[in-house]
């Protein structure tokens, strides 16, 4: 790598191919990812036991928080720099980096017995607990590499990168689950995806690594990274802390079964919901002086993730029942059915309001989705640890459909901004949903239900829409071209 890397040696043509050809790449990617997590989720879910699962949900997240600690946003400094990125800017990112990763292991570890006395960790806990903090370290090296790759706009190489690092992670767990290693599972491909991803990382991104503290440079990457890295601390505290906080109340049993409903509730949003996001925002930015073309798009975005969300999880939710029942080891999560129904419920709502959120980043209204963070994390807080002690993992699954209600907030307010109609967005696609739900409650094969719901459905909303919905799509896919 040269002394010096920088968006500025990158011709605009070249800056506009990449940038398409990074549209591309991180949709292909996560479509990819999220096949090869699906699969590999289901079968440990086959071979795994709920507290295993659970506990690896409960660990990840408690080292998961080191990393929040571990950047303080000088990562997203850099990338955002507009000057030149000098090779003292990566060397003092890196070595001061270095050494909050090196404080907050050490911390850790001298608290650890604390930590497994506490959350009554023990065997397999503590190794799956001391392979995540290795992990932890061997992300922090990836962080250079990675960041001169998205400074060059070299999206496709991050994004194989992450496949094989994915590949590799659920080949080894199923592998080893599949011959009764428990929680150790994960602790091996935690591992493995550690050292083959940084590894290659290193390889196809190369630097000359070095140890420097630039007064200079770091005092100009901070003056962004630590208000950057603020900004997340909502996400943080609202989604990591509280899970450990719940570990304690309804121990790894119940982390597991809201684990597994979350996970399955949130498949139709990664592989649907993330992607549209990634190619609307851009989008909706460059029509915010156009109110008019503004409103068809979110009408048509709205539209277009509910069609594809509202059904599957409808139909996760209907159909999980007799699916638990197929396969002998899945018997086993015949307790989580009540909140992967409502998880599916919340996965409904949130198609709508996090668009609607995206849409305020991008007219600039970021302080409003501050506020909305803000609110989401109280009610979490107030809410779910008060229903958890009464209810255990059900009181968990309970506070995040009650907290899903509040969607409508985004909707009044983007409103406001944008008058988008409710009926050509998102209310056709969920009466649809509901006529589908009428019909497949009464059937109880599997595949036949499938089939009939899914055919009611098309017809349904056919009906709902006329012929519409060809030119609907085919409009959709024009704005995006057009304005991206």
């Amino acid at each position: 790598m040269d002394a010096e890397v920088t968006l500025g040696d990158v011709d605009l043509t070249t800056v506009k191919t990449r940038s398409l050809t990074g549209v591309v790449t991180l949709i292909s990617r996560s479509f990819i990812l999220q096949i090869i997590a699906t699969g590999g989720f289901f079968l440990l879910s086959v071979f795994l036991g709920r507290p295993e699962i659970g506990l690896f949900i409960a660990v990840n997240d408690l080292v998961s928080i080191l990393g929040y600690f571990s950047d303080i946003g000088l990562a997203a400094s850099l990338i955002q720099k507009k000057d030149k990125v000098t090779l003292s800017d990566l060397r003092t990112t890196f070595t001061f980096q270095q050494i909050l990763v090196l404080l907050l292991l050490l911390f850790t570890i001298t608290i650890s017995p604390w930590l497994f006395n506490y959350y009554q960790i023990t065997n397999g806990g503590t190794w799956l607990f001391y392979s995540l903090l290795i992990a932890f370290f061997l992300a922090s090296l990836k962080t250079i590499p990675s960041v001169v790759l998205e400074r060059q706009l070299r999206f496709e190489i991050l994004a194989s990168v992450e496949v094989i690092e994915t590949l590799v992670f659920y080949t080894i767990a199923v592998i080893l689950a599949w011959q009764g290693r428990g929680v150790a599972s994960y602790a091996w491909a935690v591992l493995f995806r550690g050292i083959i991803g940084t590894g290659l990382i290193y390889y196809l991104a190369p630097w000359k690594i070095g140890l420097e503290l630039s007064k200079t440079s770091l005092k100009t990457l901070l003056s962004f990274g630590l208000p950057y890295q603020i900004n997340s601390l909502m996400a943080v505290v609202k989604d990591r802390f509280l899970n450990i906080f719940l570990w304690k109340i309804i121990g790894a049993d119940g982390v597991g079964i809201i684990g597994w409903a979350q996970t399955w509730s949130q498949k139709p949003l990664r592989f649907i919901m993330d992607n549209v996001t990634k190619v609307t925002f851009p989008a909706y930015s460059r029509l915010q002086h156009d109110p008019q073309e503004l409103k068809k798009a979110i009408e048509k975005t709205l539209f277009f993730i509910s069609l594809i969300t509202f059904p599957i999880v409808a139909l996760l939710a209907t159909l999980a029942p007799l699916a638990v029942k197929i396969i002998p080891r899945y018997s086993k999560w015949e307790t989580a059915l009540i909140p992967l129904a409502l998880y599916c419920f919340n996965s409904a709502l949130a198609a709508i309001s996090t668009p609607l959120t995206n849409t305020l980043n991008a007219i600039g209204k970021v302080k409003i989705n501050t506020y909305l963070m803000i609110m989401w994390t109280a009610l979490a807080w107030l809410l779910t640890p008060a229903l958890a002690l009464k209810f255990g993992y059900l009181g968990v699954a309970y506070a995040t459909a009650i907290i899903a209600l509040s969607s409508v907030v985004p909707v009044i307010i983007v409103k406001r901004y944008v008058d988008f109609s409710l009926k050509d967005s998102f209310l056709k696609p969920a009466v649809a949903t509901v006529i589908m739900l009428s019909v497949s409650i009464f059937i109880s094969n599997l595949f036949i239900n499938i089939v009939i719901s899914v055919s009611t459905f098309a017809i349904a909303i056919y009906i709902l829409t006329g012929k519409e919905l060809v030119s609907d799509f085919r409009r959709f896919y024009n704005v995006l071209v057009k304005k991206t």
